[in-house]
């Protein structure tokens, strides 16, 4: 029997790549902090009807995307594809409109979603995102823009952030019958994918890809056509905090994003680096999406950031602590060897115990391989090697040695 292999589109993720993933998770959380957003914590499988009547059931995510089964009550389920819809139904299942409505949550963890693998794209992938509720405020637009903004330059990531309105849930109703009318004039020449969003999902024909369907939007109606001057004045107000605060941005009227519970502002922060696929974070207003799975009117926005896609933009993430690797050169020693480093790390202090018995050649090729950066050899004295410089001190006593680390070296 041959080995047994991960799932297409599915990752293991240990090493440079699991300092990568944890670092750009845990900077999010200390942003969201910042911002004094609460953490939600939310399950992987969910009623497939949520993503129906949030995410839309003529999109792409719910026609081709989702991962879905019966389970054995009879239930048809989806493995969460996003992350809003979830928060959303939380938001009301649990009743947190009754308490005030307003409401500042994150989240994190990995969703799913059929598609082709490539670049910053798996079946599983993983997300930070952030959700506010019960604010109309063009202010709580900018604050979670500007959010974006710090987190992607605490991470020292570049993108460009490209922005547009799509006015009222009314607006975008109309836009999207205009496009398809407009659509329908072509639609043998459209790819075979925008053929079926014409009439599922047209607005989504705007952004596609392909070179033919390109030139053919460029003729499209634009979206600022049927949006209400209230609606054209919000995003102007909003676009002059943007000014204020020194975000370069590009109004781009194409971006319309493909989810059918946005209304009003949509953004993407997106990067050149990493080929076709390169939005990293992308969100928006969705002020009707509360009261359409069921709760109170409720004026909302989000984002989500994928996690996979910053850690590609990451520079090289080296450890930060230092790793104290201990070696016993005896093995009566072994006791006091486990005492040391157990000592060391009730300090905060980074260590290895070699277990390995035998030459100390071959146990040094132990702490060569963990990357020690300090050797410590235990006998009826205590020796400490720094691994760069090769140098070597001997210490009187433990407590010299372990007073020595937490002094000299325990931040170097």
């Amino acid at each position: 029997m041959g080995n047994i292999q991960k799932v297409r589109g599915f990752q293991d993720i240990y090493g440079e790549n699991a300092r990568r993933y944890r670092l750009v998770v845990d900077t999010a959380r200390e942003i969201f902090k910042l911002y004094n957003f609460k953490e939600i914590i939310l399950p992987y499988l969910e009623d497939i009807s949520l993503f129906k009547r949030s995410v839309g059931e003529e999109t792409d995510i719910v026609q081709k995307e989702m991962y879905t089964f019966t389970d054995r009550g009879g239930r048809q389920i989806a493995l969460r594809p996003e992350g809003t819809a979830s928060c959303v139904r939380a938001y009301i299942e649990e009743k947190l409109y009754g308490e005030g409505g307003y409401h500042k949550l994150f989240y994190e963890g990995a969703m799913f979603r059929y598609e082709r693998p490539q670049a910053g794209r798996y079946r599983q992938f993983h997300q930070v995102g952030a959700e506010v509720f019960g604010v109309s405020s063009v202010y709580a637009d900018a604050e979670m823009i500007l959010m974006i903004n710090n987190l992607l330059k605490s991470l020292n990531i570049q993108t460009r952030l490209e922005i547009n309105t799509l006015g009222t849930f009314e607006s975008r109703r109309n836009y999207s019958e205009a496009l398809k009318v407009y659509f329908s004039q072509f639609r043998d020449s459209l790819c075979e994918t925008c053929r079926g969003r014409l009439e599922r999902n047209p607005l989504r024909i705007i952004d596609c890809k392909v070179e033919s369907c390109r030139e053919i939007a460029k003729g499209s109606p634009v979206i600022t056509d049927y949006i209400s001057e209230e609606s054209k004045e919000r995003f102007e107000k909003l676009l002059n905090l943007l000014d204020r605060f020194g975000i370069n941005y590009r109004v781009n009227p194409g971006l319309v994003r493909g989810l059918d519970y946005y209304t009003d502002t949509v953004f993407e922060f997106i990067t050149d680096r990493i080929g076709a696929q390169g939005t990293v974070a992308a969100g928006g207003r969705y002020d009707r999406l509360v009261q359409q799975l069921g709760g109170p009117p409720t004026p909302a926005l989000g984002f989500a950031a994928g996690v996979e896609r910053l850690m590609l933009l990451l520079d090289s993430v080296q450890e930060k602590e230092k790793l104290f690797s201990v070696i016993s050169l005896t093995e009566d020693q072994f006791p006091k060897a486990l005492e040391f480093i157990e000592t060391l790390r009730k300090n905060g202090i980074k260590g290895e115990l070699v277990l390995r018995s035998g030459s100390l050649k071959s146990m040094m090729k132990v702490a060569d391989k963990f990357k020690a950066d300090f050797v410590i050899f235990v006998s009826d004295r205590c020796e400490l090697k720094d691994m760069k410089s090769g140098e070597q001190i001997t210490f009187l006593s433990d407590g010299d040695l372990i007073d020595y680390i937490i002094r000299e070296l325990k931040t170097v």
